[in-house]
Order: structure tokens, then sequence, then C-alpha cells
């Protein structure tokens, strides 16, 4: 996984945002936030991942500012205008998802970068980074009249890149969406908490 993959993920993302009638002050899915403040950290996970992998080597967070909309919002370096609109929003989802595909494009192989769960090389947050986008679209859409059904075959490199214990079955968003915690399936226990392993691969 790499640039391609990250531009594919984000640009299907923008076209199902920009011609959806949904309510942004509403709570998204089953988390705390409101769709608004989910859009905004999806940007600024993108962001994110761009700045560790932009310094390879360190063993810490890059020391960029954080801070909070309000008490219960997500903690983020960057934060999406209130007046921006859906077409500003989508700008600035473009915006940190090319940082994103430009950092991994640049970085070699060899290179290491930070992560709370373990380091990992360019494809573990190029996946990292798609990973926040199917499933927070998942978080945004889910129980509206709006479509989110990403590639199956990207769901399922994911899963191989991130959740390697994770059976990918007969449908990787299915099962992406139970790695996840996010959805029950009939022959597995329910999640009730998870991580991915972005160690890096075939060393």
């Amino acid at each position: 996984m790499g640039a391609a993959e990250i531009d594919a993920v984000v640009e299907s993302a923008i076209v199902t945002l920009s011609g959806a009638d949904l309510d942004w002050s509403a709570v998204a899915g089953s988390l705390e936030w409101t769709r608004w403040e989910l859009l905004g950290h999806m940007a600024d996970d993108l962001f994110g991942y761009a700045a560790q992998l932009g310094a390879p080597g360190i063993t810490t967070y890059v020391p960029f500012l954080l801070s909070r909309v309000r008490a219960d919002a997500p903690n983020e370096t960057i934060h999406i205008a209130d007046d921006a609109g859906v077409d500003g929003a989508m700008q600035v989802l473009r915006s940190t998802g090319s940082m994103l595909a430009g950092v991994v494009d640049r970085t070699a192989d060899s290179a290491r970068a930070h992560h709370v769960w373990g380091a990992s090389d360019r494809t573990g947050f190029a996946a990292m980074g798609i990973v926040e986008v199917l499933v927070h679209m998942h978080d945004l859409t889910v129980d509206t009249d709006t479509v989110w059904s990403p590639s199956p075959e990207l769901c399922a490199a994911v899963l191989v890149r991130l959740f390697p214990d994770v059976d990918v079955g007969d449908d990787p968003w299915q099962s992406l969406l139970w790695a996840t915690g996010r959805v029950d399936l009939a022959d597995r226990l329910h999640r009730e908490s998870w991580r991915w392993d972005g160690a890096v691969r075939g060393v």
C-alpha cells in the first residue's frame, strides 16, 4: 500500500460526503463526537501520520501543539474552521490526504517512525491512514441514507497489513468493521477492545 491507495480512498470519501445530506451537528455512530468533529479528526489523523513519517527515527510524537474545540472533542493539531462548510472541509481532507500520500511516496522503505502502538514503516503508515478513512466514514454514514461501500480489495489489504490475526473472510469490509469493534459477526465474539499491529513485515 502506498500513495495511490491513500489518494483513492480519500477521493472516494470526498465524493461520498460531498453528495451526502448529513446532520453535521449530530453524534457520529457510537462515538461521542459530532460528525463535524469526526471529520476534523479524520483530517488530523492523516496530517499526524504524515508528520510522524516525515520525522523518521524519533521515538516520540512530533511536538505539535494539541487543542480541543470543546472539552469532549478530539485533541488535535489541526481543526476545520467552523464556517468552512462542507466544501471547505473537503478541501482540508484532500489537503491532508495529499500530505500523507506525498510523504509516503518519498520515504525510504528502510525508514521507521514512531506510533504509540509501535514503530512502523511507510506501508504501515499508509495503511493506518487508509483505515482511519475507511472506518470513520462508516461512523459518519451509519444509520443514514448515505452509502459507504469501500473496495473489498483495499479492505483485505489493510487487514493483512495491520490485522494479521484477523481472518479476511468472504466480506473483507465486514471483517474490518469487526476488527475495529464496530459490528458483530455471527461467527466471531464481539471485540470490546482492539488495536492494529503496524510492525514492519518481512524483516
